[in-house]
């Protein structure tokens, strides 16, 4: 799971929850909810260890967050160097020392970093309030993996095109799901992947061998649907193909 995924407390707290386990965000350690874990001589529930392991292990989270490399990060170089004076809990004539700069200066940034999340926090309570609901618009958009870049029309689908897709392109049996043709139409491929990959399960690892079998079903060119699985952000691998893992989605 990205960062983009996460919830915004998810995001603070450094751990997801699935409904079998529960994730850090950094390593993606996993502890089981039915199991207890052992630590110092003492046992602990699984939501225990996981924020054990968080403050034990990732230290500097807040700090990796502030970095984070993907593109919904707008921070700026100076901007994420005055937030990890902040979290370090210098003090503003000590942070405007450092960067030769007036302390009014300082506090100033401070005010316009209140401000964004004042801003963020408007816009977050608006966009769920309109689409995360159950009469949200029916031309709302599939949620898709993260594409680097701009989005074009390949990844801009209503739900009613989806859905339009795979009455098309899919049919349904005892078996479970079956392609009947490859589109020529790179959103209807998008659309079908989109559906395909439900069919690997969230926050496991797979061999390529299992991988095969879970897709041979569904298609008998089973490589075109791993190479596009990949290729559109679906399934993720190691470098050497001996390990995939399904992509989570944002919205």
């Amino acid at each position: 799971m990205t960062q983009s995924d996460l919830t915004l407390t998810e995001l603070k707290q450094g751990w997801h929850q699935t409904p079998t386990a529960f994730i850090c965000n950094t390593c993606h350690a996993a502890f089981a909810t039915d199991e207890v874990f052992a630590a110092n001589d003492k046992f602990y529930p699984a939501d225990q260890m996981i924020r054990r392991h968080v403050r034990a292990e990732h230290p500097h989270r807040v700090t990796d967050l502030i970095n984070d490399d993907s593109k919904y990060n707008t921070l700026t170089a100076k901007q994420r160097e005055l937030l990890e004076a902040f979290h370090s809990g210098l003090k503003d004539a000590d942070i405007a020392k450092q960067n030769q700069v007036a302390a009014a200066t300082v506090r100033h940034q401070k005010f316009t970093f209140r401000e964004k999340a004042k801003q963020a926090r408007l816009y977050l309570a608006i966009y769920d309030n309109v689409f995360d609901h159950p009469n949200a618009p029916e031309d709302q958009l599939l949620a898709i993996p993260e594409q680097p870049g701009s989005l074009d029309d390949r990844f801009i689908i209503t739900q009613s095109e989806y859905h339009q897709s795979l009455q098309r392109y899919l049919t349904t049996s005892g078996v479970g799901i079956q392609l009947k043709r490859w589109p020529k139409k790179q959103k209807a491929v998008v659309a079908l992947l989109s559906r395909i990959v439900q069919e690997i399960p969230r926050d496991q690892h797979f061999t390529e061998a299992e991988i095969t079998a879970i897709l041979k079903p569904i298609f008998a060119d089973y490589a075109i649907l791993r190479r596009s699985l990949i290729e559109y952000g679906y399934l993720d691998r190691t470098a050497d193909g001996t390990d995939y893992w399904r992509v989570n989605t944002r919205s």
